[in-house]
């Protein structure tokens, strides 16, 4: 496991970019599986590969990049490792960032299920407030600590990691009927 830190460190201080939008891409992907074998219990014969390589595309495509740029903006918005600095951007992230993101995710992944615009409003209007919510009772905390502790190349892989459990909730909301 040391081994495999190591070489996972050596890659990011070479391609930090790639390595962080492939970190998250894979963890949305492994969101949907526990979403579809944990949450939804489908087992492995109604697993629906198809869906977990499109949220594998939205985290590689959407996920990765956006949230990687985000925490790039953010720290040439607020300077500094101290705890205020954490704090003030805990709230940006929470309180700007988070609400249109979650809009757009929820967006994005309609569109590639192949709803039609009013379909995907309609999704969008009923899932919004309860994924929004949600995120409000896992991301402040765990962002307060990742701004405070976490160098800016390690913040979405961490985020991600945490993320495993609120990807397979987005996972399941976005792909409910």
């Amino acid at each position: 496991m040391a081994n495999l830190w190591k070489a996972y460190q050596r890659l990011m201080a070479r391609h930090p970019w790639k390595v962080q939008i492939f970190t998250a891409g894979t963890l949305v992907g492994v969101g949907d599986v526990i979403s579809q074998q944990l949450v939804e219990r489908r087992g492995l014969a109604g697993h629906n590969g198809q869906r977990t390589l499109k949220m594998m595309t939205v985290g590689f495509c959407f996920v990765g990049p956006v949230i990687g740029g985000w925490y790039q903006v953010l720290d040439r918005l607020v300077t500094g490792r101290t705890k205020a600095a954490a704090l003030q951007k805990m709230l940006l992230d929470q309180g700007g960032f988070a609400p249109c993101f979650l809009g757009c995710f929820l967006a994005v992944v309609g569109m590639l299920n192949g709803l039609s615009v009013e379909e995907n409003w309609s999704k969008i209007k009923r899932d919004y407030k309860d994924t929004l919510i949600t995120n409000y009772y896992i991301w402040p905390a765990v962002q307060v600590v990742n701004f405070y502790f976490i160098p800016l190349n390690y913040r979405l892989a961490v985020v991600q990691c945490v993320a495993i459990v609120f990807n397979s909730y987005l996972s399941w909301k976005a792909n409910k009927p």
